[in-house]
């Protein structure tokens, strides 16, 4: 049976490895290079080109070229090559079938299963879709493994009898994870994994642009933001910059003949120096703290606990970052892997587990975690009355897979004969608040009295990290399944809403704010609790986002009803 190989599929690059001997082996691409550019392009003879060659036609042809599509995966959006759509799937297929060819050609045998790996942070869907790019590119994906943990399983690999409590700070092109696991002889056991898949070298790419932007304009008073090919030049600039700045205090930029100004060619020239470069990506850096807090958090670790952290993704070779953790954690990151490689290397461990080619008995375990809460939709009865669109827990975030948890729901109407179950993913009180994964209608409930019929609802979550759902009439053993489409539907952002009291007009809204949470402290909003939970977190997104005064005041006149229907109540 043929080899099963381990793929990193990167934002900004890709890889392909596989076990030989017991150890990691990264396949070369046809260049001979290891690490391959995650983009695609259509070439002038029409023919779907990937890597190098994709990567060096995008200043001449971007329109007909397509970088970080991971971002992409999983939501409705579509790209174009050519006047034509392709899904990200479509193009992420383009890549893996290319590293899929360069390890035929390499191991001398045909390729037809792999280990992907995937942001611990990625969504049900999301790696739904990457599952289906691995279809599309002909390939069955044996196993969907966070990466992370693939990094986890490159170091422990060599250090099997260490015991130690690891955390993996995992900083890429386009996406954050934080990861805190145990290891002790033999067996990596993940606690937490936190995270944010828009976040990532990328956007500190886009801070520099942004900022010479600006500078251009200012001196030449010309706005080239519109000028797709100018911003393509601009773009591979700013990444080699990026990179000379981790080793070199100032970089000298020159793109000549960077515009025309009055039919001038006008050229785009600039020193930057490294602390006008962290000055701009300082802020996103910081913000990262949360993510590390809430994996100890959940971990139940704190920093002194921790007795290892390793940086994973290219962008932790910035030396800010490594300050930043430092000082966050109290402790220096080693570095004891290669940040570019060890996914993918790991990955190439969880292949071999699965090709029997490492003992779980003999060599390496390892366990991992549901990075989010998921639940249902319900109607609850706080305080005797009813709540709808209220978010029932059925797998709390971070607890280890496979797993597999049911609840027992009752009617809620007299003769009622169906149920809709709703699959929601998020921390939101308020279900809808959360990113809706699928739905489905069980039918056939034998008509009875509200409450009296019971529907078992189960999820079940696997290692590749798929959602399957169940429902179930109990005094049937009627039964109907979740089918979750991975296109087409649009996974709500998540907003942090830290610091709303810093956004512009947000004193006016604090002394209501305090009151409702002071209420939902001691327990007293009683059946309010999902509906205060959500105009507060109205009131704050909508100041962060600047909405218009109006609306935000609609929201503040809503909460200040329920509060005073409480006081009154007390009163009574």
């Amino acid at each position: 049976m043929s080899s099963i190989v381990g793929i990193d599929l990167g934002t900004s690059t890709s890889e392909i490895a596989v076990l030989k001997e017991g150890k990691s082996f990264v396949i070369p691409n046809h260049l001979g290079e290891h690490i391959t550019p995650s983009v695609v392009g259509l070439a002038s003879d029409g023919r779907i080109i990937v890597g190098k060659e994709a990567r060096d036609q995008l200043l001449l042809k971007p329109d007909d070229t397509v970088i970080e599509v991971k971002r992409l995966m999983g939501s409705g959006t579509v790209v174009t090559m050519g006047g034509k759509e392709y899904t990200p799937q479509q193009v992420s297929s383009f890549i893996l079938s290319y590293l899929i060819d360069c390890a035929c050609k390499y191991l001398g045998e045909d390729i037809f299963r792999a280990v992907i790996t995937v942001p611990a942070y990625f969504s049900d869907m999301q790696r739904r879709a990457t599952v289906e790019a691995g279809k599309l590119a002909g390939i069955k994906v044996e196993r969907i493994i966070n990466e992370p943990t693939a990094a986890a399983l490159d170091y422990g690999i060599d250090h099997m009898r260490e015991c130690q409590n690891i955390l993996i700070y995992d900083l890429g092109g386009g996406t954050l994870d934080v990861t805190v696991l145990e290891m002790f002889e033999g067996v990596l056991d993940v606690k937490a994994s936190s995270g944010n898949n828009s976040l990532g070298g990328k956007d500190f790419d886009q801070r520099l642009m942004d900022y010479l932007l600006d500078r251009f304009k200012a001196r030449c008073r010309l706005d080239v933001s519109t000028d797709k090919r100018a911003l393509m030049r601009l773009k591979e600039a700013v990444e080699q910059c990026k990179i000379s700045l981790s080793k070199q205090d100032e970089y000298h930029l020159l793109i000549p003949f960077f515009a025309n100004v009055q039919g001038n060619p006008v050229s785009l020239e600039e020193t930057v120096s490294r602390e006008i470069f962290e000055s701009l990506v300082k802020d996103l850096i910081d913000a990262t703290e949360k993510q590390i807090n809430r994996a100890l958090s959940d971990a139940r670790l704190g920093a002194p606990d921790i007795d290892l952290i390793l940086l994973v993704g290219g962008s932790t070779r910035i030396p800010y970052v490594r300050r930043f953790i430092e000082k966050t954690l109290g402790k220096a990151p080693q570095l004891l892997i290669d940040p570019d490689l060890a996914v993918v290397r790991g990955a190439a461990v969880q292949a071999g587990i699965l090709d029997n080619r490492l003992s779980p008995e003999r060599d390496i375990v390892i366990t991992d975690v549901c990075p989010y809460t998921l639940g249902t939709s319900v109607l609850k009865f706080i305080g005797g009355f009813p709540v709808s669109d209220a978010y029932d827990v059925i797998i709390p975030r971070n607890v280890t897979i496979p797993i597999v948890r049911e609840k027992i729901y009752g009617t809620v109407a007299d003769n009622q004969t169906d149920v809709e179950i709703n699959a929601y993913q998020g921390e939101y009180k308020r279900a809808s608040h959360n990113n809706f994964l699928g739905k489905f209608l069980l039918k056939g409930i034998p008509p009875a009295p509200a409450f009296q019929e019971k529907i078992g609802v189960s999820f079940s979550y696997d290692v590749n990290g798929i959602l399957q759902v169940e429902g179930i009439i109990l005094s049937t053993g009627e039964k109907a399944s979740l089918v979750i489409e991975t296109t087409g539907v649009e996974m709500v952002k998540e907003i942090d809403t830290e610091g709303w009291e810093k956004a512009a007009g947000a004193r006016k809204y604090k002394a209501i704010i305090k009151k409702a949470d002071r209420l939902l402290e001691t327990g007293e909003a009683y059946h309010y609790v999902v509906e205060m939970e959500s105009l507060i977190r109205k009131i704050k997104i909508g100041l962060l986002l600047g909405e218009k005064t109006e609306e935000i005041n609609q929201y503040k006149e809503e909460l200040h009803e329920i509060i005073y229907e409480l006081a009154e109540a007390v009163d009574v």
